[in-house]
């Protein structure tokens, strides 16, 4: 069905980028706006216009380090579809960001490093998307270097992740040997350039598998063997059924090498031509269809300081059904009153453009001075909240220091705001004594501290807090509660929700206080509502 005929949810492809670090996904990211036609150069990206440059690695330490450690969203049309683009950090101490931003897409492009195949980070995010019955594309990058055997990988992905795999292009050689890639579908080898002008190189037409394909243009030392594999492949794999990708069951494999711009069309087509529209989402009280008139929504992701000279505090809202329209007033299911939406935006990394109208799949921005919390729900008046969004204990506890006593109130709303973004936990003793930050990982403590000395103008220091531990509590016993609170009184904080939280001193304290405690519940993940 032709783009224009279709309702604007059906096409909507919101997705996101899930890799372990340094295999690549950044590159993909900017050749996939490049080849979306919105950007000019790898590395630089325009929204609507020319002098409008930045990139999707923003954070002053994520261009320092050369890591992603926020998600950002990146919009664009090609054809008639319109693409919502989150790229999310690949490194292991953002985990919590990256798991909320799978909760707001509707499919995930996974990278695969050629010469490692499956490593640990890839591995856990494959399994959050498989708990989400999230739709994966396989995009095996890097082709272009020495690697292992392509039947080696496929080999390893299929076992290793019980995914079942059919194939979408092909390399012919790689590394030095690297001569260009199949695309199976197309009936064509794209070849590489020395100089190219172009991001499409040169393609060349074969003869339809089945048959006995010859390139006269590779040497018979090189096409032979890849061609042979993969008439292997196509023998023994499954064929593409769109029900079963968008299952998640069946992974379409795309060989490539994003820095060389192999395979990137081929990627974008496919989301195009196969991807999911905007996916129902459940609710706590039904699913909640994109068709349906009413606008719905919720906040996945807070951001505080993308343009420091405002101060401003965005809240990144997926839009769920219904036509949304700028100035429209949606009920905040969690504040119980209505909210009038004045400036919402569309995003391009940094930048951003007024959103006059949104529609199921979109990401929307909302300026607002707190008032939205990730997990929040918008609706037209419906009172049920999304599910999904969840907190996850901390693995990492430290305690703050700061010298500048008359600028504490300063620093406590510093803190509070890195919070809501998910930056790092903040656990504040009910004994008043400093606040706890508490993180999945170190490198996400040091993102904090950093971003507090250049955004605020307050550097810290972090010890080693007297706990290890963090588990949320609760009892179906208010009493019961209450007496246990006042026992452990110098255990006990509060988290950014006024949830109350044990913080153990080590894991057998936190045994032995669970087994002392049998009607107090001790949770490593709290759902947001």
């Amino acid at each position: 069905m032709a783009a224009e005929t279709r309702s604007p949810a059906a096409t909507r492809r919101t997705f996101a980028i899930i890799s372990h670090p340094d295999a690549g996904k950044t590159t993909l990211t900017e050749k996939l706006l490049l080849f979306g036609g919105a950007i000019q150069m790898a590395g630089h990206v325009r929204a609507r216009g020319q002098n409008r440059r930045t990139r999707s690695d923003w954070l002053e330490i994520e261009r320092a380090r050369g890591i992603s450690v926020s998600s950002s969203v990146m919009t664009f049309e090609r054809d008639g579809i319109t693409f919502n683009l989150l790229d999310t950090p690949g490194h292991a101490d953002f985990s919590e960001d990256t798991y909320r931003t799978l909760s707001a897409v509707d499919a995930a492009v996974m990278v695969i490093d050629a010469a490692k195949g499956i490593e640990s980070q890839t591995r856990k995010l494959f399994e959050v998307c498989r708990l989400r019955d999230i739709p994966i594309v396989t995009f095996i990058n890097k082709i272009d270097r020495e690697g292992q055997d392509p039947l080696a990988l496929l080999d390893e992905i299929s076992s290793g992740l019980a995914l079942d795999l059919t194939l979408w292009t092909w390399p012919i050689g790689m590394g030095v040997d690297f001569r260009g890639l199949y695309d199976i579908r197309g009936k064509r080898l794209m070849m590489p350039r020395e100089v190219r002008t172009d991001p499409c190189g040169r393609s060349v037409e074969v003869k339809e598998p089945g048959e006995v394909i010859e390139i006269p243009e590779v040497e018979s030392r090189i096409a032979g063997p890849a061609l042979e594999e993969m008439a292997l492949c196509l023998e023994d794999l499954p064929k593409f059924d769109r029900a079963s990708f968008l299952e998640g069951h069946l992974s379409p494999v795309i060989f490539g090498s994003a820095l060389r711009d192999f395979g990137v069309g081929e990627l974008l087509d496919f989301l195009a031509q196969h991807g999911p529209g905007a996916l129902p989402r459940a609710a706590n009280v039904r699913t909640v269809e994109p068709d349906e008139p009413a606008v719905s929504g919720f906040v996945f992701k807070v951001q505080s300081n993308m343009d420091r000279n405002h101060r401003d505090r965005v809240a990144f809202v997926r839009l769920c059904s219904g036509r949304f329209r700028a100035g429209m007033k949606l009920y905040h299911v969690r504040e119980k009153r209505p909210v009038a939406i004045n400036a919402p935006m569309f995003f391009f990394a940094q930048q951003r453009e007024t959103a006059d109208e949104a529609y199921p799949g979109d990401i929307i921005g909302i300026p607002n001075h707190g008032l939205l919390r990730v997990g929040d729900t918008l609706t037209e008046g419906e009172a049920f909240h999304f599910e999904g969004i969840p907190n996850f204990a901390p693995e990492v506890l430290r305690r703050v220091i700061f010298s500048d006593s008359l600028r504490a109130k300063q620093l406590h709303k510093a803190l509070s705001d890195m919070a809501e973004e998910g930056v790092a936990q903040i656990f504040r003793p009910v004994n008043g004594a400093w606040p706890i930050l508490g993180a999945v990982g170190t490198l996400q403590l040091e993102v904090l501290a950093s971003r507090l000395d250049q955004e605020y103008g307050l550097p810290i220091k972090l010890e080693n807090a007297p706990y290890e531990m963090a588990r949320w509590v609760k009892s179906e016993k208010p009493e019961e509660l209450k007496r246990f609170v006042e026992a452990n009184r110098s255990n006990i904080a509060e988290d950014k929700d006024e949830a109350l939280t044990f913080l153990a001193k080590n894991a057998w304290t936190l045994n032995r206080t669970m087994e002392e405690w049998p009607d107090i519940r001790f949770l490593a993940v709290r759902e947001r509502n």
